[in-house]
């Protein structure tokens, strides 16, 4: 049995190692704050900021701000329109919209070895504390945007407001739920649970569903390269309900499988490529999701490992906990024998400690998850999902049953589910005490418009309480006393951008109950 740590890090060399990193660590602190000039050339044109602007990593006292300068994002090469020299950005946080307060400003150097992609780390601000942002290079100004940092440590919170979203193939239809979603009143922070890009060939006739677009033969091949993948995030990104959704609040992220290769585990292809060369893969994979994200600099790659899970405070509230289910994870059994193995992990047992840690340590009333696939158990074919590593399931839930009103956030299906996670799933109803409850986000556009109901492999069992396999987001909210789901559809998304918002279902938790109750 392969397990987590025992070959993959030894299959690539230092020296490749360094190589596929291929950043200084000069480059990487000018991309977060440079003087200015910075030896830059002046910027080429006036319209630099054709992807929009985001803010993530939120901490109480500050945030990580992000752009990148894109004035032709779908050029070809990857680089957006960009020259193969540095530019000097410079960014400004606010307490008013109109900029007249200024609390902070800073450059930072957009450089073509991170795609001109810039990373400012702003510290020192106030907790719970609204704010604006905005970004200049030469002539060109970016959109505004906005976000609240976290509550201070410990403090009392009266309510929290999160958005859930995942899986956005821009090709199977319109981004209607993340206009949606940033217009919701109430949002302090979006989780996106995967699926940020996809990798597979865009093509008309085939899987091009969005209608009122057209795309060139670049489009068309299956992202492989560095330059690839970053002309699909850009793809990706110049829809402006995604660049809404990123400029109305902070976002956190976790992977799963399409921001590198369908169904990858660890370093293990499901198409036959050899380990050594999907390691190359997944390292230019990952270095343009860090390219591409309010990601902090712990998060940037080295060669084809990155450190993405995380966990912060939302003051005495809620501790959320971001894990990271693809990297680390063994390879897919063969069989139902090598699927119980009890040594077989999803998160790795570092990240596996990590997680144990964080939740007996927690003094929140709420301790979140956020997670690539779902927990709940389906079918024993579903071995891509937590179905496939029972023993860590086991695991997994033994430390649930023992923290603080445990809400898993997870995405990957595209289908809203609503479920409670039981200490024995086989028991019939009512003989099995919850452990905690897991919502999951359907697609922002993935499979295109959908339809009402679920999956009778879901369904048939008593812990899933609901499902639609419509397109659309889950809207939380977190008190002292209750944490409420609404499950948000739109009823099309392949014809255009107007479908309405509507809900399919809402539920609301009780503190200490770990379950769902009709809201």
């Amino acid at each position: 049995m392969h397990h987590v740590g025992s070959t993959t890090a030894r299959t690539v060399s230092r020296r490749t190692l360094l190589t596929l990193a291929g950043l200084s660590g000069t480059t990487i602190a000018l991309g977060i704050s440079s003087p200015e000039p910075a030896g830059a050339t002046p910027p080429p044109r006036e319209d630099l900021f054709g992807l929009g602007v985001a803010s993530g990593a939120p901490s109480s006292d500050g945030m990580v701000l992000w752009t990148r300068l894109a004035p032709e994002p779908l050029a070809e090469d990857g680089h957006g329109g960009m020259p193969s020299q540095p530019v000097s950005v410079r960014w400004e946080v606010a307490r008013d919209e109109g900029f007249r307060d200024v609390v902070q400003r800073g450059n930072a150097l957009a450089q073509p070895e991170l795609a001109h992609s810039v990373h400012p780390q702003v510290k020192g601000l106030e907790p719970a504390t609204r704010y604006f942002y905005r970004f200049r290079a030469g002539r060109s100004m970016s959109t505004v945007g906005t976000f609240r940092t976290l509550p201070a440590p410990g403090a009392a919170v009266d309510s929290f407001a999160m958005g859930v979203a995942s899986c956005q193939a821009w090709y199977h239809g319109h981004f209607t739920a993340w206009k949606h979603l940033a217009a919701e009143p109430e949002l302090d922070l979006t989780v996106f649970t995967g699926d940020y890009i996809y990798e597979y060939g865009i093509r008309s006739g085939d899987n091009l569903l969005r209608q009122g677009v057209e795309l060139g033969p670049e489009h068309a091949r299956p992202v492989e390269t560095l330059a690839q993948y970053r002309l699909r995030y850009s793809l990706f990104k110049t829809d402006p309900h995604l660049q809404a959704a990123h400029a109305r609040a902070p976002m956190v992220f976790t992977w799963d499988d399409h921001e590198v290769e369908n169904n990858y585990a660890n370093s293990q292809s499901q198409y036959g490529v050899s380990p050594e060369d999907f390691l190359h893969r997944r390292a230019v994979a990952y270095r343009a999701y860090y390219e591409n994200l309010p990601l902090g600099a712990e998060a940037l790659p080295r060669g084809p490992h990155s450190h993405i899970h995380h966990s912060f405070d939302i003051g005495a509230l809620a501790r959320l906990s971001v894990l990271d289910s693809r990297q680390y994870r063994d390879p897919v059994p063969q069989d139902l024998s090598e699927a119980d193995d009890p040594g077989r992990t999803l998160l790795g047992r570092p990240q596996e400690d990590w997680l144990a840690e964080r939740l007996s340590s927690s003094a929140a009333q709420w301790n979140v998850l956020a997670n690539g696939v779902a927990v709940v158990p389906v079918t024993d074919d579903r071995v891509d999902q937590w179905d496939g590593f029972p023993a860590a399931r086991r695991r997994l839930l033994d430390q649930l049953a023992r923290t603080s009103d445990p809400v898993v956030l997870t995405g990957d299906i595209h289908h809203h589910a609503a479920a409670e996670l039981w200490a024995d799933a086989s028991a019939p109803p009512g003989e099995s005490d919850p452990v905690a409850v897991e919502l999951i986000c359907t697609s922002i556009g993935s499979d295109g418009d959908g339809h009402a109901g679920g999956h009778p492999d879901w369904t048939q069992h008593p812990y899933v309480k609901a499902m639609d396999a419509r397109r659309g987001y889950v809207h939380v909210t977190l008190t002292p006393s209750e944490a409420t789901s609404t499950f948000v559809v739109v009823p099309w998304v392949e014809a255009d951008d107007t479908a309405p918002r509507e809900v399919a279902f809402r539920f609301r938790t009780p503190a200490g109950s770990r379950r769902l109750l009709p809201a």
